[in-house]
């Protein structure tokens, strides 16, 4: 029973790695692809309260962001050209942004500080300590 139950470990174990490596030879397509999804999801953006919508709103609350990049990407939208930025592109909750950009949240501390973390791994993978 001991043996089943390492040998259950060892495969979990393996599939991990496995996850592991394909994450990191295609961390590239994947950032691509959630990149595009998002950008649709903006283009898309209505207040009706679907599930893409909800996505964004939640995005931009936790980390605080207005966008993809910037709180310039909202205005090709169609929800821009009609109310401006949505509620959750606030800096403070008792905000309606319109078309203020004074009023939104434009730093993007979370994605910012990932991709920095992420750049400087990558760049310093080879490096001899």
């Amino acid at each position: 029973m001991l043996k089943l139950y390492a040998m259950f470990l060892t495969l979990i174990f393996l599939v991990e790695l496995v996850a592991a490596i394909v994450g990191f030879v295609f961390r590239h397509e994947i950032k691509n692809s959630f990149k595009n999804n998002y950008e649709k999801a903006l283009k898309q953006y209505n207040s009706t309260g679907d599930y893409r919508s909800d996505a964004v709103d939640r995005i931009q609350n936790t980390l605080h962001c207005c966008g993809v990049t910037n709180y310039r990407d909202w205005e090709d939208t169609n929800y821009y050209s009609d109310k401006g930025f949505p509620k959750s592109c606030c800096k403070t909750e008792d905000c309606s942004p319109q078309r203020d950009a004074n009023k939104v949240n434009n730093e993007l501390v979370g994605i910012f500080l990932a991709y920095c973390l992420s750049r400087a791994i990558t760049n310093n993978q080879y490096e001899i300590v």
